[in-house]
Parts: structure tokens; C-alpha cells; sequence
């Protein structure tokens, strides 16, 4: 009768999985029944455990101290215009190397995306969740503004899904008028 062994591999992805959900075990609650482990095999399991673990243990801190040093920047109202797009593009390229990614930006002027930067996000308490392809990703539109979304990003399935749900008018499309090459999650 021939027995067969587990390979080394599949034993240390058992091994990570038990100690995964031991250390998880204080945090788990009825969201955790929500996931279907099922659909996953052993290692994609065990990268979700682990992003589970990281994110109960992240700390919340302001992402202005998410760096060392911490990122602190001049009020807007104190910088000229061309001062203002230097330390704005040195500013998003910081807020990169702690992946933090801006998106939907281009319908702001240089300083309008400044000051919510300097307003909005730099103050912003967040858990700063330290794992390779793991970005905060900050959308600088505001959730209720439908004419801006729908008139510079929403796409054109976008506009018909929104018109079966909504009465018109529907805003026309247009170019975004600061359209900026800005660093994006996965380009770490």
C-alpha cells in the first residue's frame, strides 16, 4: 500500500494558514463568514489572511506622518503659482512613495488640488497598511458631484446606466481640462 506525502511546499502553506488564523482569531468577527475561502487555493488564502492580519495591526495615523520625515507643506495661500506646481508635483511623488495614488485630479487647477492635499488628505487619519501592491487610493472628487464625474469620467455605459436610474438632464461630455500624468497604483 503507497502512501503519499504532502510536498514541503503545500505543508508550509498549512503551516502559515494555521498560524494566520491563530493570530487573526481576536479579530475575527461575521464579516470574516462573508469570505468564500473556497474559491481560493491554500496560497491566495493565505495572502488574504495576511492582509486581514496587517490591516487589524496598522496603525491610524494623519498620512502627512505616513513618511520621516513627516510631509508637511506650506499653506497654498502663501506659494505663487509657479512655487505652488513644483512642491505640488514633489508632494504627489511623496504621497507615491507611501502609496497613496490620487485619482480623478484632472478637472482641479494646479492649486485646487494643493489645497485638498493640504486640507484633506495630508490631515486625514488612515490605517497605513505596509504590503507590496497595497495602495490608498484618494479620489479627489467629491461623491455628490455627479455633473463633474459624469461630464469628465464617467464613461459612456457609465452615462446610460446613470440615465435608467436618474431623470435628466444629462451634462455633456467634456475634456478634462488639466489632464496631468500622475503616478498609479501598480507602478511602484
Amino acid at each position: 500500500m503507497s502512501h503519499l506525502s504532502p510536498a514541503p511546499e503545500e505543508v508550509e502553506l498549512l503551516l502559515r494558514n494555521a498560524r494566520l488564523r491563530d493570530e487573526l482569531e481576536p479579530y475575527v468577527d461575521e464579516s470574516v463568514a462573508l469570505v468564500s475561502f473556497r474559491q481560493m487555493n491554500l496560497r491566495e488564502e493565505n495572502d488574504f489572511l495576511e492582509s486581514m492580519l496587517a490591516w487589524e495591526r496598522a496603525p491610524a495615523l494623519p498620512i502627512s506622518r505616513w513618511s520621516t520625515p513627516p510631509l508637511i507643506v506650506p499653506s497654498p495661500e502663501r506659494l505663487d503659482n509657479d512655487m505652488l506646481r513644483e512642491l505640488l508635483y514633489d508632494t504627489v511623488d511623496r504621497l507615491f512613495q507611501v502609496r497613496v495614488v490620487l485619482e480623478m485630479t484632472e478637472h482641479l487647477t494646479d492649486r485646487q488640488l494643493f489645497t485638498l492635499i493640504y486640507r484633506d488628505i495630508l490631515p486625514a487619519c488612515e490605517k497605513q497598511v505596509n504590503l507590496p501592491g497595497n495602495y490608498l487610493c484618494w479620489r479627489c472628487l467629491d461623491e455628490s458631484d455627479e455633473d463633474t464625474w459624469l461630464s469628465y469620467y464617467a464613461t459612456e455605459l457609465d452615462r446610460l446606466q446613470w440615465l435608467e436610474h436618474n431623470e435628466g438632464p444629462l451634462p455633456n461630455p467634456k475634456d478634462l481640462p488639466f489632464p496631468r500624468k500622475l503616478p498609479r497604483a501598480g507602478e511602484y
